[in-house]
């Protein structure tokens, strides 16, 4: 594989330069009389540049490019059998279980090599070992704690949420209520979603005794939720609450005996479809009932990375704008694969929460976001707190990967770009087993016309070394075989992930290629 001008823009930068000179001052000399350690050289530490992602550390990906799907080293033997659940042992494969990760790539049990055609499931934005990172150990020698509270929240996490803010608000009109301005931190994106929910909630029932009359008591909360083609609640995702779970059909029994009881009801929307809409807020906005919330992913890619239009969702929270409803973007499969970190933004759509994680502490930490509006700040300090969401290393990873993704926004989007241009002529070169492509840049869905052709790809990609599934755990979605690829893949990474694909999709019409015995994968985890 040739080398290629690395089209990233670089980043050099301190650890002092990403949390402030005064504040790590304060830290080598309260290190220093603690430990008894020299200031000195905790501040050289401090205050060391970091290249975040050198050429030669690229290069060198490029490089193994050929290599991919090769036994490299050794497979690993009498590893542990586990004691997991059977759903989970069942769905289990232990051969591609990482042994070790470099960038863009796994070595599996096995001693194979493999990409990263889904970042590790949407967790590793940036690859495996980032050289950014380094400034992790860093934090970590200047005895900077990870572990803290809900009330002490450190300079580090607090700097993060002012940055989150800034970030979201960049370019956006003023606002009365000042739109997203308030952050809350959480450990998964299951707890980000449930907190907005939550929120919507709270303007219907007290959330305990001493809190505020609820503007909306009495009335019927109804949440609006993307739904499936067919007009059932099977296609969103916002995570593995129970409240989360029902709006996608989950504990439908529970979700029955509420409406029944007239305490909460679930509608679904159709993708895309205006009709339902509108149909939804004339029969909702008057009692009993009040529309309590409307939630929406923008690349569902838990639905076979089905795409909302942007006329749509403006209709969406045009309406919702007039009838005082709270709108949820949840950008956890979407977020960072953005050029301005939100995909929201390029909709031009201003969401009253925001639920964010996964990527942005770059698979270094569990650590998820809420940002929300001030209009929606009504939780008591218990109503959506997890005592780990505060830790100040994953606050640190979640800044790190933030300024590496803004200042190579460009870049990013123009391989991202690129890469759904040649999906979509790929798809076009092959109409008899490509239905079409969904999703957008970096988050594609590849379409099929039928469930086994869907499996002989993923398992001829599989086969090769590429880390890819077929999307079928849900009946009324089409076979879709998944895509993310990390931001910092370049064209030389696209041409060869495409030109793979293409062989496996010619082997496949020659009928040189069998079925694929590889298990699909399961819903997504949060």
């Amino acid at each position: 594989m040739a080398e290629e001008a690395v089209p990233f823009r670089a980043v050099r930068a301190s650890l002092a330069d990403v949390v402030g000179t005064q504040y790590i001052e304060a830290v080598c000399e309260a290190r220093a009389r603690l430990a008894g350690e020299d200031a000195a050289e905790l501040r050289r530490a401090a205050h060391e540049r970091v290249d975040w992602y050198p050429d030669a550390f690229h290069n060198r990906l490029l490089e193994q490019l050929p290599r991919v799907g090769a036994q490299i080293c050794g497979s690993v033997s009498g590893t542990a059998k586990g004691a997991t659940s059977r759903a989970f042992e069942a769905a289990s494969q232990n051969a591609p279980a990482p042994v070790t990760g470099y960038g863009f790539y796994r070595v599996g049990e096995d001693g194979r090599l493999y990409f990263l055609t889904k970042s590790e499931h949407y967790h590793t934005p940036v690859g495996h070992a980032f050289p950014g990172y380094a400034l992790l150990d860093t934090a970590r020698r200047l005895g900077i704690p990870n572990a803290t509270h809900n009330n002490t929240r450190g300079h580090i996490t607090r700097l993060l949420e002012e940055e989150l803010v800034r970030a979201a608000q960049e370019g956006a009109p003023d606002e009365p209520a000042g739109g997203l301005d308030r952050v809350l931190n959480l450990e998964t994106g299951s707890l980000a979603a449930e907190a907005g929910v939550k929120m919507m909630l709270s303007r219907f029932w007290q959330v305990q005794a001493d809190s505020a009359a609820p503007p909306y008591r009495g009335r019927i909360p109804v949440l609006l939720v993307i739904g499936n083609d067919e007009g059932g609640p099977l296609a969103n995702y916002h995570g593995t609450t129970v409240l989360t779970q029902m709006l996608r059909g989950m504990w439908s029994e529970v979700a029955a005996g509420m409406e029944a009881q007239r305490m909460l009801q679930i509608h679904p929307i159709r993708p895309n479809s205006r009709q339902d809409l509108d149909d939804a807020f004339d029969r909702f906005e008057r009692a009993p009932y009040k529309i309590a919330g409307f939630l929406h992913e923008i690349v569902m890619m838990n639905y076979g990375a089905r795409l909302l239009d942007r006329e749509f969702l403006q209709r969406a929270y045009a309406l919702c704008a007039q009838h005082d409803v709270p709108t949820l973007a949840d950008e956890i499969q979407s977020c960072l694969w953005a050029p301005g970190l939100f995909l929201f933004r390029e909709y031009g759509i201003r969401p009253t929460c925001v639920a964010l994680g996964k990527g942005f502490s770059g698979g270094e930490y569990p650590a998820s976001r809420l940002l929300f509006s001030a209009e929606l700040d009504t939780l008591p300090q218990f109503g959506a707190l997890v005592t780990n969401g505060q830790e100040e290393i994953a606050s640190l990873a979640y800044l790190i990967t933030m300024r590496w993704a803004s200042e190579n926004a460009g870049p990013v989007q123009a391989i991202g770009d690129e890469y759904e241009e040649k999906m979509r002529t790929l798809a076009a070169r092959h109409p008899s087993a490509i239905a079409g492509i969904a999703g957008r840049r970096h988050l594609l869905g590849i379409q099929f016309h039928d469930l086994e052709t869907a499996r002989a790809f993923t398992g001829a990609l599989n086969r090769a070394g590429f880390d890819i599934s077929a999307q079928t755990y849900k009946s009324e979605c089409p076979p879709v075989a998944l895509t993310k690829l990390p931001l910092a893949v370049c064209p030389n990474v696209v041409d060869f992930v495409v030109g793979r694909m293409e062989q496996a999709l010619g082997a496949l019409q020659r009928g040189a290629s069998g079925s694929g015995d590889q298990p699909t994968n399961q819903a997504a985890g949060r």
